[in-house]
């Protein structure tokens, strides 16, 4: 019986952590791509389905596109959270395996906690949706400065799902992180 109360306990934690957190957030996507760093007259599927996710859902969102390249990713990341006081990023591309991509290489070094929740939980439902291809997905998420900060891939199916799936959370995880 400890454990059904202990697990009560927890999920009126979880809901009162989500009827205190901030329902309104300042969130940067950043589009990590190269050929529309270089060409912006290329559209940013990805990036656009983002901030249309981010809109519906009521939340402030703020999209720039940068090349792929580590000292860039992490400059933007930072600034995105320091200077522009975004309470969290979504970083879309530069994912892959393809040598040029090195999002999850310039991500990982800052994060302070990883939540590898969200890379396995983001695996298994692109898994649902597209099958054994999802085995290459590299995708990871944690916390930089007390904030929460996504890697996604660029495709604009994966952007759709981690958008979807983060913004669930995303006031709740933003509580939690920030609160001392």
């Amino acid at each position: 019986m400890k454990d059904r109360e202990r697990a009560e306990e927890k999920s009126h934690s979880a809901e009162d952590h989500k009827h205190h957190a901030r329902r309104k957030l300042r969130i940067a996507l950043i589009t990590v791509s190269s050929s529309r760093f270089r060409d912006p007259s290329l559209r940013d599927d990805s990036g656009e389905a983002a901030l249309a996710l981010c809109k519906k859902a009521k939340q402030d969102a703020m999209l720039e596109v940068v090349d792929d390249e580590k000292q860039m990713i992490r400059l933007h990341t930072l600034r995105a959270l320091f200077e522009e006081s975004a309470d969290a990023v979504i970083l879309m591309g530069g994912t892959g395996l393809a040598p040029r991509d090195v999002t999850i290489e310039a991500i990982s070094p800052l994060l302070e906690k990883e939540l590898s929740g969200f890379g396995e939980i983001f695996r298994r439902l692109s898994f649902d949706s597209i099958g054994s291809p999802a085995l290459m997905t590299r995708s990871i998420a944690g916390i930089v400065g007390s904030k929460p900060v996504f890697c996604l891939p660029g495709s604009p199916d994966a952007v759709k799902l981690g958008t979807e799936l983060i913004l669930k959370e995303l006031p709740h995880a933003v509580f939690i992180a920030g609160s001392q």
